[in-house]
């Protein structure tokens, strides 16, 4: 599986343990950046990452930020995107089962309690489709209205 991650500076150093966990759990990872602290606009590294993941076939992505608020408000824009901010591995397991989401958003402020689990269960459930494929389509005809 091939995971596309990326941060704000308030998320850099949850970043590097997001990828360290990942990694050790065999999955590839390409860290779309920042890469230092120097303060940077989250929502340029949240368009960046998912359009990794709609154009360059990655299979979900991971946004950091201070909340994990912003990367999720800024993921949701792009069309094809169903970003998901979870802050325990039972939100994580149903963004998956139900929402069918595809970028796992995460909030560096919060700390690493839970985040294994958070991880495994984001990456570990699959979409469970039936009634909720069903909602999920509803969403990407809610992307073409011009509201």
């Amino acid at each position: 599986m091939k995971i596309a991650i990326g941060s704000d500076h308030r998320g850099l150093e949850y970043k590097k343990r997001v990828i360290n966990i990942l990694e050790r759990s065999g999955f590839e990872i390409k860290d779309f950046g920042t890469y230092s602290v120097d303060s940077v606009d989250y929502p340029d590294i949240a368009r960046t990452v998912c359009e990794a993941i709609l154009k360059s076939g990655y299979d979900f992505g991971v946004l950091i930020c201070g909340t994990g608020i912003g990367m999720s408000i800024a993921a949701n824009k792009v069309k094809g995107i169903r970003a998901a901010l979870c802050c325990d591995a039972f939100s994580a397991a149903r963004a998956r089962q139900h929402n069918n989401a595809n970028v796992l958003c995460l909030g560096a402020e919060r700390g690493e309690s839970g985040l294994t689990d958070i991880l495994k269960s984001f990456f570990t459930t699959d979409f469970e489709g039936g009634r909720h494929q069903r909602r999920v389509d509803k969403m990407h005809e809610m992307e073409k209205a011009d509201c």
